[in-house]
C-alpha cells in the first residue's frame, strides 16, 4: 500500500483547485497491478468540477481497466497538513461501479497514518445497475 498511498499523495500536488483551496489526489490499484492517479479540478461554474477519485478511475478505464483492487485518497487545504478526505458520495457511487463490496478505500494522514474501509462499509446500499 505504500506506493500506492505516496502516488495519491504526489497526485494532490497536480491538484487544481483555486476556489476552495482544497487539493485531493487520488491513486487506483488495478487488479493487474497498475496505478492511475488523478487529481481534483474545479471550475468557476463548481458543477463541472470533477473529484480526483473520478479522474483516476476514469483515466484507468479509458485505459481499459474494469477490475479495481484498492484506491487511497489524500487531500487537505492548501499549505495545510492532510487530514482523513473521504470520498463523496458521487465518487462512491462510481466506486460502486466498478468494484467489489470489499474493495479498500484508504484515507491517507501521511505515509504512515492512514485508515482503510470498504466499499460496503462507506456505501452499504449503493444503487446497482441490476434494478433496472
Amino acid at each position: 500500500m505504500e506506493k500506492l498511498i505516496k502516488a495519491a499523495m504526489q497526485a494532490r500536488l497536480k491538484s487544481y483547485a483555486p476556489y476552495s483551496g482544497f487539493n485531493v489526489g487520488a491513486a487506483v490499484l488495478t487488479a493487474d497491478g497498475r496505478i492511475f492517479t488523478g487529481c481534483n479540478i474545479e471550475n468557476a461554474a463548481f458543477s463541472p468540477t470533477v473529484c480526483a477519485e473520478r479522474v483516476a478511475v476514469f483515466s484507468a478505464v479509458a485505459a481499459g481497466c474494469r477490475e479495481f483492487s484498492a484506491i487511497a485518497v489524500a487531500g487537505g487545504k492548501t499549505g495545510e497538513e492532510l487530514d482523513f478526505a473521504y470520498p463523496c458520495g458521487v465518487c462512491r457511487q462510481v466506486l460502486n461501479e466498478f468494484c467489489n463490496k470489499n474493495f479498500k478505500i484508504i484515507v491517507v494522514k501521511s505515509e504512515t497514518e492512514y485508515k482503510e474501509h470498504t466499499l460496503a462499509e462507506l456505501l452499504p446500499h449503493g444503487f446497482e445497475g441490476n434494478i433496472l
